[in-house]
């Protein structure tokens, strides 16, 4: 029976990747801090959701410490098969008025999980979840065509961003240089020291359980907001467009890629493609359309390095893992408009 360390398990990704490997035979450890609300900056009284969640499972064990920890993190890593890191800073706006915190936990978190990972006899695979960010304003540099509702890349790039798409030359915002500096360290320690390790540099992951704020999970937000008659404020003209991948469609490309893994080092750029995308206004539309609620929307300035259109060149995924997106974003965003109604309560005040 394989050993997976979850980093991060009690957030978003991490949570619903522990129970999906759990269900599929997986010996599961979560190490989570709980630490999201301090990192936000913000009191967050779901921070404990998802771990009460795990702690109902007997095939899942909860570790509370820290990444950054190299004595809690070693024993831990020296157990596991495979190391699924998903413990982060998650906000861009949050990196950008504290970067040292940011840096710490994104570039300083992943280089310790690695080191546990490198002195680990077994070496283990590691999955890291990096981002789209990692490409910084060269996406804006591509250009788009405006259209009525939403801004899409030129013929020339309608495929998406491919994984060889450049990373120099450009503005990040400090999120996008810590996760670029844990994405690089994941490689070449993959390289230098002989594990298989997958990248995922993902575009917009939504799903159930993901406790979105204005400036971190907006999907999730949007649908959050317009059911508890919160504002939502539009940062630029809210014809910006992601490709939106359902969270369970993600953890299939992880699985695809232990199943196929020969101790080599993979790069994926993910998310739901070209044929799953949303645009801001696009979305507050749909969310409109399916509960007949109207958001209340105010728009604002662009921030910063916030790219256009970002969409996932996903072919290499598809032609390495054997891997499609299988969740269209019409029913995703209804999963998610369920979900959010049953614990609407957690959502008022």
């Amino acid at each position: 029976m394989a050993r997976m360390l979850v980093t991060g398990g009690a957030g978003f990704i991490g949570s619903h990747a522990a129970l999906y490997f759990a269900d599929r035979g997986y010996r599961i450890t979560v190490l989570d801090n709980l630490s999201r609300g301090r990192l936000l900056k913000r009191e967050d009284p779901n921070a404990l959701f998802n771990w009460d969640l795990l702690s109902e499972r007997n095939d899942i064990r909860l570790v509370r410490g820290d990444v950054r920890d190299a004595e809690l993190v070693g024993p831990l890593a020296a157990e596991a098969d495979v190391i699924l890191h998903a413990a982060a800073q998650t906000a861009v706006t949050t990196s950008v008025v504290d970067p040292e915190t940011d840096f710490h936990t994104n570039a300083l978190g992943t280089f310790t999980v690695l080191e546990a990972a490198r002195r680990a006899g077994r070496k283990p695979a590691v999955i890291f979840c990096s981002t789209n960010k990692v490409y910084g304003e060269n996406v804006n540099a591509i250009g788009v065509e405006e259209e009525e509702r939403r801004y899409r890349f030129p013929e020339a790039m309608a495929a998406g961003v491919p994984e060889t798409f450049s990373i120099d030359r450009c503005e990040h915002t400090p999120y996008g240089c810590s996760k670029l500096t844990g994405d690089l360290y994941v490689q070449d320690f993959g390289h230098l020291y002989g594990f298989g390790a997958g990248v995922f540099r993902m575009s917009c992951i939504y799903g159930s359980r993901q406790f979105g704020m204005e400036d971190q999970g907006w999907v999730a937000w949007f649908v959050i907001a317009a059911l508890s008659g919160k504002p939502i404020t539009i940062y630029g003209d809210g014809k910006q467009v992601r490709d939106v991948l359902w969270v369970e469609d993600l953890l299939g490309a992880y699985e695809a890629f232990l199943r196929k893994r020969d101790g080599g080092v993979e790069v994926f750029n993910m998310g739901g493609g070209p044929q799953h995308t949303l645009s801001l206004l696009e979305l507050l539309e749909l969310i409109q359309k399916m509960t007949g609620v109207a958001p209340r929307i105010s728009f604002a300035g662009w921030r910063p390095s916030d790219q256009k259109v970002y969409v996932s060149d996903i072919r290499r995924a598809r032609e390495v893992l054997g891997w499609e997106p299988r969740t269209a974003p019409r029913e995703g965003v209804a999963r998610l408009i369920a979900w959010t109604k049953e614990n609407l309560d957690r959502f008022r005040g």
